[in-house]
């Protein structure tokens, strides 16, 4: 199976318009962009072929989506929208149910909307009916996404979406059979992450770090006390950059070394926070932000320069200003740190399980990544473990 095209010419097919009429067949589209998503899986009919759009903060640095016009988060119950089964509004109440009922997060919700335009589209296109589809029929749509020459990854989470959806038809009566229960898609390859050296994360912070503090913080030297305060949080707490940008002031817990931190699914774990990081938090929290915040009430920790919460966007472009004035290669995204900070702990002799949970990680498997780019202390352990060693 051949991977992610290098140029997308390759595939030039012909398929037919959204079966929406252009309308999006979600209505959840508020929040962070940069959601991972199928931009469009059925190639325009004007012969130019798909492309992928990889997204941001599943653990990936992101190209965020075409900007739409923004949609409440929580539209009317499907059934009150239409009284037929039209893919349209099948695909809008399966969206609706996972803001709603699921509080998915927008991110999610962004890329089930996309999955199913482009399922939609190839509905149309072979004539089918979502609602009588058969485990064929996904198996010809798979195999049509694997022409089309998309990464296994990308072909595994548009399974998923197709699962979840035939399901939610399943239970709610309007399909006779699930027919995607029992489909599973290609094993994705597993890579390993971009990891800052331990060195590499010193230099960063050390050229940011703000010393002497000013007494009377300009604009510019508020912002440079946010910038040294977020980079030593990404690096001390291992967050995601979507929690660092949803983080609030009332989320430190500064007396005792800590920060609660919603993740994803709306989990919320603790995560403490070393002396240094505290020392760039408590200094940007009594002279950076008073300056940017300009006296409005905003509930959110890191601040733009115009005062609002600063956005996942604003923040990578932040930190590509930080790799370059350190003089860093510019591929680390802010997600290398959470790599070097899982990394470094277990390299410090930290368990798994406490590493997942540090990282917000729902299932170990996950996790595990991290143990082959830490060869020497997997090495210590099994001559401290083991028997014969």
């Amino acid at each position: 199976m051949s991977r992610a095209p290098s140029s997308p010419d390759d595939r030039g097919m012909v398929a037919p318009a959204l079966p929406t009429g252009g309308r999006s067949v979600c209505s959840a589209d508020a929040g962070e962009p940069n959601a991972p998503a199928l931009d469009a899986m059925v190639p325009a009919a004007d012969g130019r072929a798909p492309s992928v759009r990889d997204g941001a903060e599943a653990d990936a640095p992101a190209v965020g989506p075409e900007k739409r016009a923004a949609v409440p988060l929580d539209p009317p119950h499907p059934r009150a929208l239409c009284s037929e089964n039209s893919f349209d509004c099948l695909a809008q109440g399966y969206c609706a149910m996972l803001s709603r009922e699921r509080t998915r997060s927008a991110h999610t919700v962004r890329a089930a909307r996309t999955d199913l335009e482009a399922y939609g589209r190839w509905c149309v296109r072979e004539g089918r009916d979502v609602t009588s589809l058969t485990h064929r029929d996904i198996r010809s749509y798979l195999a049509f996404l694997d022409q089309a020459r998309y990464a296994r990854a990308t072909i595994a989470r548009a399974l998923s979406t197709i699962r979840g959806f035939h399901r939610w038809l399943f239970d709610g009566g309007h399909a006779q059979s699930d027919a995607a229960s029992f489909m599973q898609g290609p094993r994705a390859s597993r890579h390993l992450p971009a990891v800052m050296r331990p060195a590499q994360a010193a230099l960063l912070l050390d050229a940011h770090r703000v010393d002497p503090l000013p007494v009377a913080p300009t604009r510019e030297e508020a912002i440079a006390l946010r910038d040294w305060a977020i980079l030593e949080f990404l690096y001390a707490s291992g967050a995601r950059v979507g929690e660092v940008s949803s983080l609030r002031t009332d989320a430190l817990d500064l007396p005792h070394g800590q920060a609660k931190v919603m993740g994803k699914g709306s989990k919320e774990r603790i995560v403490p926070l070393h002396d240094l990081c505290l020392d760039a938090l408590m200094s940007y929290r009594r002279l950076g932000r008073p300056v940017l915040v300009a006296g409005r009430d905003e509930p959110w920790l890191f601040l733009s320069s115009r005062g609002g919460r600063m956005s996942t966007d604003a923040l990578r472009k932040m930190f590509k200003k930080a790799l370059a004035r350190a003089g860093l290669p510019g591929h680390f995204s802010p997600h290398a740190l959470r790599h070097s900070f899982a990394t470094d702990v277990l390299a410090g002799g930290a368990d798994l399980r406490s590493v997942q949970e540090l990282l917000g990680h729902a299932s170990l498997s996950t996790t595990q990544v991290y143990t082959h780019l830490t060869p020497e202390g997997l090495q210590s352990v099994h001559r401290q473990a083991h028997p014969r060693a």
